[in-house]
């Protein structure tokens, strides 16, 4: 079960998880060490991260026909305990749960450029379903005018974030070159072919601010995409971050069972000041926590991962 959580997403492919199995009970930490101290100073985005992999978990004890008993933060004052789950009586899994589960090898971050190709209606209902199910809401941005002022702020986020060294050095961190042996971080390979990052190496985007290239990119990116979401929560706590992560996992694997493809344009919410601006703009009161668009386009490579045996927590 824990092979198919560790497939899920997590911001830079940082892995911030960490499992201990007792009996059949797996305990989910954060792993703080893989923390992002620029463009994630709270962990919010961390605890997001290993809400994607105990949806993936608790998917994989459905496959394997099992009810999960899940409690989050189990121990108070434990900030790094993040959940706790049982296997639960046995119950075989429904169509729904299969085609969710038979997606998580399928499901990969797609920097590419997606076609023109509408998003069906029934299945932006969908996926507004799958967040709800996991306390969050999708909100697609159909809305001409939001979607240009939502494109301008992602432009802007850019811009802020690469005029910031530390955020260029916390990024370089984290791409590696195709040939690299890590089995985390992002290889060249996974960006976009015509993005700046496919062809600037590490050192490249240490040294140089390319934000007014990247902003102009991502711009056109999040006006033309078929689909641009964001997803949020009525709160901003720990809580809250977990079940965004859990939504998050639940829409990009319904997705991908349509053989829908998503990316992130997090930029605006990852500039605090710029934040705000999202909901406004929505006309909304729940905290935004994310960014996707979303479209039909080319295949690519899974990231690598980390082994189940290096995110295990040895039992005393």
């Amino acid at each position: 079960m824990l092979r198919y959580a560790v497939l899920a997403p997590s911001n830079h492919n940082t892995q911030p998880w960490l499992f201990r199995v007792r009996g059949n009970q797996v305990e989910l930490y954060a792993d703080r060490s893989r923390s992002l101290s620029v463009t994630d100073p709270n962990d919010r985005q961390l605890l997001i991260s290993c809400g994607c992999a105990l949806f993936q978990l608790r998917l994989a004890m459905w496959h394997f026909g099992h009810l999960d008993q899940t409690v989050l933060l189990p121990v108070p004052g434990d900030n790094d305990l993040l959940a706790r789950v049982s296997l639960g009586e046995e119950d075989p899994p429904t169509p729904q749960q299969e085609a969710l589960f038979h997606a998580i090898p399928l499901r990969r971050t797609n920097r590419q450029l997606f076609r023109e190709d509408p998003l069906r209606p029934d299945l932006k209902h969908e996926l507004v379903k799958a967040a709800t199910r996991e306390e969050a809401t999708l909100h697609f941005v159909d809305d001409r005018e939001q979607r240009n002022k939502i494109a301008d702020l992602i432009a802007e986020g850019d811009r802020q974030q690469w005029a910031n060294c530390r955020f260029r050095l916390e990024l370089a961190a984290w791409i590696h070159p195709n040939d690299c042996e890590a089995r985390d971080g992002i290889p060249n390979s996974a960006q976009n072919s015509g993005d700046l990052l496919s062809v600037a190496g590490p050192i490249v985007i240490r040294t140089f601010d390319l934000g007014e290239g990247q902003a102009a990119k991502d711009r056109d990116i999040a006006a033309y995409s078929p689909g641009l979401v964001v997803l949020s929560t009525r709160t901003d706590e720990p809580w809250a971050w977990i079940a965004t992560g859990q939504a998050l996992a639940r829409v990009l694997l319904r997705a991908r069972a349509d053989e829908v493809w998503a990316s992130y344009l997090n930029q605006p919410i990852e500039v605090p000041a710029l934040r705000p601006r999202v909901a406004e703009i929505l006309g909304t009161t729940d905290l935004a926590q994310l960014i996707l668009r979303l479209g039909y386009g080319p295949n690519v490579n899974p990231t690598p991962r980390r082994t189940v045996e290096e995110v295990m927590i040895p039992t005393v």
